[in-house]
C-alpha cells in the first residue's frame, strides 16, 4: 500500500469534508477473512474535482458512488481513484473482505492456546485503518462513526461508544453508539468472550477486559486498576475545563498488542502483559499507572483535539507523557514518579537523541512528508525528550500559566485539528513570557545540551563575582544565602559551562556530608534555583561559606540535558551516593554516571564498582531495576570484552546476592529484580538448577512461570538444558506466554540444528505471530555462542531487508531489534551493516532502524578500544 505523502492530504483535506462513516463488521465468515462494509457521507468543496478512497488492499467485492456501481478493478494498491466528482454532498458504499492481522495491525485475530478462545481487536494508527475499514485516512478529516458488528454470540463487542446488542441475542449484532468527531485512526473494535468487570464513576460506565484465561489476575487487581482510573479521572477534571468528551471508557487488555497501549476514544487498548499472572514489582505497577494515566490524558490531547499532520506527533504523547507522571504523582500513592522518569524512561530521549537519526521534538512540516516518515518518529525523542521539555516548561512558565494556556488550547480546537503554532499561541496568550522563541530553542532544535561545572574559591581565575554574559559582562548575582563557614574562606564560586543552545531553568543540589546520618550521609544545604540563557557559554553564581561536598546541577531533573560532575563531587558520590535521602537526586546522579559511561569518560568497570558499593543500600525499586538493566543489558553484554565479560558477570551476581541477603524480610520489589538478575547473569547452572528443582529461590520467592522460563532461557543459553526439558516446561505451562517462553528457550540452545530451525522461522516460514517472532529472535543471538551465531551474521542482514519487504512495518521493527545479532560487537557487524545501508534495499522503517542500532554498536567499540 503506498505511503500518503503530506501533500496529498492537504489537497484532499482542501477538498473534502467528511461527516460520517457507517461501517458494519461481520466477524464470522471465518478464520482468515472478516466482512467490512462502510458507507461514507462527504461533502467536496470544488467542482469537478479528483481524489481517491484509501481501502483494503485484497477482498474489495463492490463499491458504489451516490448509488451507481464503479468497477472494482480499478482499486490499486490499496487505493481507489475518485475523478470528476461534481460539489456537494456525496455517498461512497464499499464492501469488501479483508484477510485477519497477526502482526497487531488492523484486525488482529489471536486464539488463546489455553482454551482455544478467539479474540479480535483493531489498531488503525498510524495508516492502518483500510485495512479494517473503507476510509480518507489522514487525522484531519474527522467525521463521526457509527458501528455495527455481528460476532458469534457468545461473545461482546466493544467499540468507542457505549456497545448494546441488538435484536435476537443468538443473532450477535452489537450497535456501537455513534462517536463525535474523530479521526479515522482512532477508530477501535475488540470482540471476543471477554471477562469484564464494570463500573460507574461521575455518570460514565467504566469497563475492564480481559481473556477468559486471565480473569483471575483481573480480578486480582481490578480493585487497583479502577482506583487508578478514577483517581486520574478526578484528577484531569480539576486540571481541564472540557469535561471527559466521550460516552464511555474501556480498558482492554488484549494479546500480541505491538504497543504499550493505545489512546482510541472510549476504548484504550493495552498490552495484555499488563495483566500479570506472575509476580511483579512496586516499579513494574507504577508503569502500569503510568500508562493508564498516559491514555487518559489522550482522551483531550490526541482525541479530543487532534493533530492535524504527523509531524506533530509530540503534540500527542509528550503531552500525555508529562500528564502521566505529573499526575500519579498528585492524585495516586504513586509519589516518586519523576524519579522513575529520569532513572527509566528518560535515558530513552538522551539515547536517541544523540543518535544519526535524531531530529526536533517538533520537526519541521516538510521534514514528516508522508506516513512513513511519520511512523519513524513514535520514538525516545516524541516521548521521552518531549515530556522532559514540558516539563521544563512549565518549571519555567509555572503550572498555573501552562493550564490556562492547555485549556485556552482545548477551548479553541475542541473536536477539531491543531498545530504546534496553534499550541504555543494558546500557551502565549496565557502568560507574559516569549513562548514562541522558548518553542524554536527547545522543540525546534536537536541533540542534547551538556553542563559541566567548575568550582573555584573567589579571587581565583574564573572571572569577577556574579552571572557572566557570553561577552564576559558581569550582571548580578543571584541573591546569596546563609552558607556553612570554615575552611577559612569565606565564599566560593560556581562556573557552569554550558554546551548547547538551550535556556534552562534548573536546580543546583549543595550537599554536605553529614556524620549524624552516618559517615556516607548527606544533607541538603541549599537547592538554588538559577536560568541559564539561551546559547550562554559560562554562568556564573557565587554562595557563601566553603564548598559543599557534593555539587550537582539539574538536581530535581527539571530540565532535559546531561550533566557532569566536578572531580570533588565525583569523589563524593562514589563515597556516598547511597547517602543522598531524596530518590529523585541519586536518580540525577546515576544517569550521569551512565552518560558518562556512553560517552566514554568513565569505565565501565567503574561503574559496575559504584552498583557494587551503592545499590545494596538502595530503597527504591526503579532505581535498582534501572542500574541493574544498565549494567547487565549494556556494560556486560557490549562495553566490555568477551575477555572482561565473566568478570562483569560476578560482579553482578555478587551484588544481587548482596541485594537477596538484604531483603530477606522485606523489599520485594528489590529483591524480585535482583532475582531476576542473578537469574539473567549466571554463569554456572549449579544455582540455577538448585532453584528450579525446588521450584524457590532461598527465603523466596517461589518460582512462577516467569522466573521458570527466565531460568530456563539462561540453562539454555548456558548448554545447560535439553530441548526435552523445554518442551516439559510447555507442557506445565501451555498459554501463550509459555509458548513463547518455549520458543525463546529452544532458538536459546548452543545447537547448530536448533539455530537453523530458529533461523527458518524467523526468516523464511513467516508464519511466526509478531510475539512468537519477537521471543525467537531473543533467544537467537547469544553472548556466549559467539563461534555458534557468527556465520549468521553475513546471511542476517540480506534476511532482514526481504523480511521487512514481504511482511511489513512490525515485523520490520522487530528484525532490526529483537533480531539484530547484538552479540556480535565486531567491526565486521559494522562493516556488513554499514554496507546495506549503502543499498536501496532497506524499507524506511528497517533502514531508520539498522542507522540506529549500528550507531549504538560503533559507540560500543569506541568504549571497548577506550584506555581510562
Amino acid at each position: 500500500m503506498p505511503v500518503l505523502t503530506r501533500d496529498e492530504a492537504q489537497t484532499r483535506a482542501r477538498l473534502l469534508d467528511v461527516h460520517r462513516y457507517t461501517i458494519h463488521l461481520d466477524l464470522t465468515r471465518g478464520e482468515e477473512h472478516f466482512g467490512s462494509t462502510t458507507t461514507i457521507r462527504f461533502d467536496v468543496r470544488e467542482p469537478a474535482a479528483d481524489t481517491f478512497l484509501e481501502l483494503p488492499a485484497t477482498g474489495l467485492r463492490r463499491i458504489t458512488l451516490d448509488g451507481a456501481d464503479l468497477d472494482p478493478a480499478a482499486a490499486a494498491d490499496g487505493r481507489y481513484p475518485l475523478t470528476a466528482l461534481t460539489r456537494g454532498t456525496h455517498e461512497l458504499h464499499v464492501e469488501a473482505e479483508p484477510p485477519y492481522s497477526h502482526t497487531g495491525e488492523g484486525m488482529h485475530r489471536f486464539t488463546d492456546p489455553l482454551d482455544q478462545a478467539t479474540y479480535l481487536y483493531t489498531q488503525c494508527c498510524l495508516a492502518d485503518a483500510p485495512a479494517v475499514f473503507a476510509a480518507f485516512d489522514q487525522p484531519d478529516l474527522k467525521a463521526v462513526f457509527h458501528t455495527t458488528v455481528t460476532a458469534p454470540p457468545e461473545w461482546t463487542v466493544l467499540g468507542n461508544g457505549i456497545a448494546t446488542r441488538a435484536g435476537n441475542p443468538a443473532e450477535g449484532r452489537w450497535d456501537i453508539a455513534p462517536t463525535p468527531p474523530i479521526s479515522t485512526y482512532l477508530m477501535a473494535v475488540a470482540a471476543g468472550p471477554w471477562h469484564s468487570v464494570r463500573a460507574e464513576h461521575r455518570g460514565i460506565p467504566f469497563g475492564l477486559h480481559v481473556r477468559q484465561s486471565l480473569a483471575p489476575h483481573l480480578d486480582a487487581d481490578a480493585e487497583e486498576l479502577l482506583t487508578l482510573t478514577t483517581r486520574c479521572f478526578d484528577r484531569y477534571h480539576q486540571k481541564f475545563d472540557e469535561p471527559y468528551p466521550f460516552d464511555s471508557y474501556d480498558q482492554a487488555f488484549v494479546p500480541e498488542f505491538n504497543s504499550g497501549a493505545m489512546e482510541n476514544p472510549g476504548l484504550v487498548t493495552f498490552r495484555d502483559e499488563f495483566i500479570y499472572r506472575s509476580a511483579v514489582t512496586d516499579a513494574e505497577r507504577q508503569t502500569r499507572a503510568m500508562v493508564i494515566a498516559h491514555e487518559m490524558a489522550h482522551m483531550w490531547f490526541g482525541d479530543l483535539v487532534t493533530l492535524r499532520w504527523w509531524d506533530d506527533i509530540w503534540l500527542n504523547e509528550s503531552f500525555a507523557e508529562y500528564m502521566g507522571y505529573q499526575t500519579l504523582t498528585e492524585a495516586t500513592q504513586y509519589t516518586d514518579t519523576w524519579a522513575d522518569f529520569a532513572i527509566a524512561r528518560k535515558s530513552w530521549g538522551y539515547d536517541a537523541d544523540q543518535r544519526p537519526s535524531t531530529h526536533p521534538v517538533a520537526p519541521a512540516p516538510e521534514d514528516v512528508l508522508d506516513t512513513a516518515a511519520a511512523e519513524l518518529n513514535f520514538d525516545g525523542i516524541s516521548y521521552a525528550k518531549g515530556a522532559g521539555a514540558l516539563r521544563q516548561l512549565v518549571a519555567w512558565l509555572g503550572e498555573k500559566n501552562f493550564l490556562a494556556g492547555i485549556n485556552e488550547h482545548f477551548a479553541r480546537h475542541r473536536f477539531a485539528n491543531a498545530t504546534l503554532d496553534d499550541f504555543i499561541d494558546s500557551l502565549a496568550h496565557a502568560c507574559d513570557r516569549d513562548v514562541h522563541a522558548w518553542a524554536e530553542k527547545w522543540l525546534r532544535t536537536t541533540g542534547v545540551d551538556t553542563l559541566t561545572p567548575e568550582i573555584h574559591p573567589e579571587n581565583t581565575p574564573g572571572g569577577a563575582s556574579g552571572t557572566a554574559t557570553p561577552e564576559g559582562t558581569p550582571e548580578t548575582a543571584p541573591e546569596s544565602r546563609p552558607g556553612t563557614p570554615g575552611d577559612g574562606a569565606d565564599q566560593w564560586r560556581l562556573t557552569i559551562h554550558h554546551h548547547g543552545s538551550r535556556p534552562h531553568h534548573l536546580a543546583i543540589g549543595l550537599y554536605d556530608q553529614s556524620p549524624a546520618d552516618g559517615p556516607d550521609g548527606l544533607t541538603l544545604r541549599e537547592r538554588a534555583e538559577t536560568d541559564l540563557p539561551a546559547d550562554s557559554v559560562t554562568h556564573t553564581l557565587t554562595r557563601p561559606g566553603r564548598r559543599p561536598d557534593l555539587i550537582l546541577l539539574n538536581d530535581n531533573d527539571l530540565t532535559y540535558t546531561k550533566i557532569r560532575l566536578d572531580p570533588h563531587s565525583w569523589d563524593t558520590a562514589l563515597n556516598s551516593l547511597s547517602g543522598l535521602p531524596d530518590p529523585l537526586t541519586r536518580a540525577t546522579v546515576w544517569n550521569a554516571a551512565r552518560d558518562m559511561v556512553r560517552d566514554g569518560a568513565l569505565a565501565p568497570a567503574a561503574y559496575l564498582d559504584a552498583a557494587r558499593a551503592h545499590l545494596p543500600h538502595e530503597t527504591t525499586t526503579p532505581i535498582t531495576h534501572a542500574v541493574l538493566t544498565f549494567a547487565r543489558a549494556h556494560i556486560a553484554d557490549h562495553y566490555v570484552t568477551p575477555e572482561a565479560r565473566p568478570v562483569a558477570l560476578t560482579t553482578l551476581t555478587d551484588l544481587c546476592r548482596d541485594l537477596l541477603a538484604r531483603t530477606e524480610n522485606g523489599g520485594q520489589g528489590i529483591r524480585l529484580t535482583a532475582v531476576r538478575t542473578s537469574i539473567d547473569s549466571a554463569t554456572t547452572p549449579d544455582t540455577l538448577h538448585d532453584w528450579l528443582h525446588a521450584g524457590t529461590v532461598p527465603g523466596g520467592p517461589d518460582l512462577d512461570p516467569e522466573l521458570r522460563w527466565r531460568i530456563l532461557g539462561r540453562l539454555a543459553a548456558l548448554g545447560a538444558t535439553t530441548p526435552a526439558d523445554i518442551d516439559a516446561e510447555l507442557a506445565r505451562d501451555p498459554s501463550a506466554t509459555g509458548r513463547e517462553g518455549a520458543a525463546r528457550c529452544h532458538a536459546a540452545l548452543p545447537d547448530p540444528a536448533a539455530k537453523e530451525a530458529a533461523w527458518h522461522a524467523l526468516f523464511e516460514a513467516d508464519d511466526l505471530s509478531n510475539y512468537l517472532f519477537n521471543a525467537t529472535a531473543q533467544g537467537f543471538w547469544q553472548p556466549e555462542q559467539l563461534d555458534l551465531v557468527q556465520p549468521y551474521l553475513a546471511r542476517y542482514y540480506p534476511a532482514a531487508v526481504a523480511l521487512a519487504t514481504r511482511r511489513g512495518t512490525t515485523l520490520a521493527v522487530s528484525a532490526a531489534t529483537h533480531a539484530f545479532p547484538h552479540a556480535l560487537v565486531t567491526d565486521e557487524n559494522l562493516r556488513l551493516g554499514e554496507e546495506c545501508l549503502r543499498t536501496t534495499g532497506p524499507t524506511p522503517t528497517l533502514r531508520r532502524r539498522l542507522t540506529d542500532q549500528l550507531d549504538d554498536l560503533r559507540r560500543a567499540l569506541t568504549i571497548r578500544n577506550t584506555t581510562y
